[in-house]
């Protein structure tokens, strides 16, 4: 291992420069100075969250004719993604446009924000975001905010007998302003203003006071002269120095005490100050206190003793707490609270908390319900950067993302939908019949979609334990994962009813059913392939359909006879692709009507510009062309040669082309014949 010359590393990796602009001390006109010069730097906790989320820029995108807005700042920047949120996109504007309001006064500022939704929906992770974001924020020079210490160095009794005295409640300087010249102030300073304008609200925590009061008194009133014991310094907002940001989880109801929240006396200062009233005394050390100027988290907030959640409604009303003995003490931060759905519903149940149903704005964050964006959060665990000595085989995560929505998803309304179908036209697919409109109307039938089912906890740990068990094997198949997933469901604590056991069944077996329809068809166009051959095909299909239909003659390339077109040819491609007898004509006028239509620009017809005859043909080269191969003799493991050749020539497709490795090939391969061996056998 290669020595390090520690001290040259810190000179060449650390600057001491950061540190001393991030801890910087001035005198409070040298603050007053930077205020007017930035007023953003007097904003509240609102407008600084609001603002620390809109640095992180945003897109815009259409879905279902409506314009949806993705935050950046969901992305997790700061962490590399550890705790981006996805799919929800719709909830996350709401949760922005609530501090948007707040932040412009609108009201919502007096409000609890209550993140409400199912176990597993990404409500912690989005608290977590937000703590980490604000101190992030606060470093750097955009989100910067300022408290103050007074000091004297004279050591006398006003501070206790100590040179230095932080503000306990992190307060801003700007509240050492006296009341009755805030408004004239505040006029100057915001003279002339477009923008942001500075505000004052509320007053200093009750121990500046009552030091501000004692040094009033000392200097007959000279303001400015209290000032020099005034030094402004930089505030570092911190979760784990608790500066800022708290964080309170309830316990059993024995160990519950509102101090927690609002502070307690400290009863070894009481001697040195000689009464237990004396602010100086006091402990302003409740998760309210020390989360002034940020936030405070209450974890399953709703699980709180009724004496706690009276403390929520002043907190939040008022903007206000009562530390014990003392006088209501104006608070701004941002009270945001997580819950369940049965806790919930114990709430709106319960008439004693109406005060608080009333004073709480409650954003939902549900499951997602969008494969692809489901698909997102579990490969940001298991891919091949965090797992490289297992290789994880196509669709297995996929698909059990697919079950984990199916989970979620409403019974359609419309009896010829199924769940898979709903499932693929959220997923952005088109189906016939179904356009934008009537996706959005299924969204809106489906109130409860999303607020139950499986959550993503769960298919993460069915994939860890997949990986455990099969990870010598070198490749994660899904059938591996689903039979994790089933084997689970029994002991699954949420699963409480065996109709509940019996649905979730229902769905993986739809699940499978969707796996071994996409392994089939990785192998088909592995088999199909051939793209000359496919253009040959193609080709033979056009001539015919436009000698059928323009009613003409086509030229046989063999006998050079004009023969009508080949009905039976035609309809074995249209067949593959569920076109009925009654819908063959439209369909082949729609080709030529588009071939027509490209003649016109100049340009010319490829088969891979229609989908559907794409994948007909696919079809059908693969049915022509899977006799040859002979599938079916791989299980049988008498294999020739030439069958071999070809066999191997497929499983290299399958890994260029489709992302398998020589396991997961050779076991797709297994299993689509042994499907064609039943196939063949039950025709025989």
């Amino acid at each position: 291992m290669a020595q390090i010359d520690i001290t040259k590393f810190m000179e060449d990796n650390y600057k001491v420069s950061d540190f001393t602009h991030l801890h910087w001390q001035g005198t409070f006109q040298d603050y007053v100075d930077k205020v007017t010069e930035d007023p953003r730097i007097a904003r509240n906790a609102f407008q600084r969250i609001h603002d620390m989320i809109m640095a992180a820029g945003e897109t815009k995108y259409t879905e279902y004719k409506k314009e949806i807005t993705r935050y950046h700042f969901f992305d997790d920047p700061i962490d590399g993604g550890k705790d981006a949120v996805f799919g929800i996109d719709v909830h996350l504007m709401k949760l922005v446009n609530f501090f948007k309001s707040a932040s412009a006064g609108y009201g919502t500022e007096k409000r609890v924000l209550l993140l409400h939704g199912p176990v597993g929906s990404a409500k912690s992770s989005i608290a977590r975001m937000i703590k980490k974001g604000l101190e992030h924020y606060a470093k750097t020079d955009e989100g910067a905010l300022y408290t103050f210490e007074w000091f004297d160095e004279e050591e006398t009794d006003i501070l206790g007998g100590q040179k230095i005295f932080p503000s306990p409640m992190h307060e801003d300087p700007l509240k050492l302003i006296p009341v009755e010249v805030r408004k004239a102030f505040l006029e100057e300073v915001n003279k002339g203003v477009d923008g942001l304008k500075i505000n004052i609200k509320g007053e200093v925590c009750p121990a500046d006071r009552f030091i501000f009061a004692k040094y009033m008194e000392k200097y007959d009133g000279n303001w400015k002269k209290v000032m020099e014991h005034v030094r402004v310094k930089r505030l570092i907002l911190s979760e784990k120095d608790r500066i800022g940001i708290g964080t309170f989880q309830p316990k059993d109801e024995k160990n519950q005490d509102s101090t927690e929240l609002t502070g307690d006396i400290n009863y070894r200062k009481i001697a040195q100050y000689g009464s237990d009233s004396d602010p100086r005394a006091f402990n302003f050390d409740g998760e309210f206190n020390i989360a002034n100027r940020g936030i405070v988290e209450f974890i399953e907030m709703l699980k709180l003793d009724v004496a706690f959640l009276y403390d929520l409604l002043g907190a939040s009303q008022e903007q206000s707490i009562k530390p014990k003995k003392f006088a209501q003490t104006h608070i701004d931060e941002v009270i945001l609270g997580h819950t369940n759905e049965p806790e919930f519903r114990k709430l709106q149940n319960n008439e004693f908390m109406e005060a608080l149903r009333d004073r709480t704005v409650k954003i939902d964050v549900p499951y997602i319900t969008r494969l692809d964006q489901e698909v997102r959060i579990y490969q940001k665990d298991f891919n091949a950067e965090k797992i490289p000595h297992v290789h994880i085989a196509p669709h297995t995560i996929e698909m059990a993302a697919t079950w984990s929505i199916l989970t979620r998803l409403e019974e359609p309304k419309k009896s010829d939908l199924t769940k898979l179908q709903k499932l693929k036209l959220y997923n952005g697919k088109t189906l016939p019949g179904y356009n934008e409109d009537n996706v959005k109307e299924l969204r809106k039938e489906a109130i409860r979609e999303g607020l139950e089912g499986i959550s993503p906890r769960y298919i993460q740990d069915k994939i860890s334990n997949a990986l455990v068990k099969n990870g010598h094997v070198g490749c994660l198949n899904p059938f591996m994962v689903f039979n994790e997933l089933e084997t689970g469901l029994k002991h699954h604590s949420l699963i409480n009813s065996a109709d509940q056991l019996d649905h979730m069944k229902e769905v993986l077996a739809i699940a499978r059913q969707e796996y071994e329809d996409t392994v089939k068809n990785d192998v088909q166009k592995a088999i199909s392939v051939d793209e000359t051959a496919i253009q040959t095909l193609c080709a033979n299909y056009i001539d015919n359909v436009k000698a059928y239909t323009q009613k003409e003659k086509i030229r046989n390339k063999y006998s050079n006879k004009l023969e009508d077109a080949d009905e039976r040819f035609m309809r074995s491609i249209e067949e593959k692709i569920d076109i009925p007898e009654s819908r063959k004509e439209d369909f082949r006028r729609e080709i030529m009507n588009y071939i027509g239509a490209l003649a016109i620009e100049g340009k010319q017809f490829d088969y891979k510009m229609n989908e559907r005859l794409h994948r007909a043909l696919e079809l059908k080269l693969f049915e022509d062309q899977k006799d040859s191969i002979k599938l079916t003799t791989i299980i049988s493991k008498v294999v020739d040669k030439e069958t071999q050749e070809k066999i191997d020539v497929v499983k290299s497709r399958l890994i260029k082309n489709h992302g398998y490795c020589e396991i997961c090939a050779t076991d797709a391969l297994n299993f689509v014949a042994s499907i064609f061996a039943k196939g063949d056998s039950a025709k025989s």
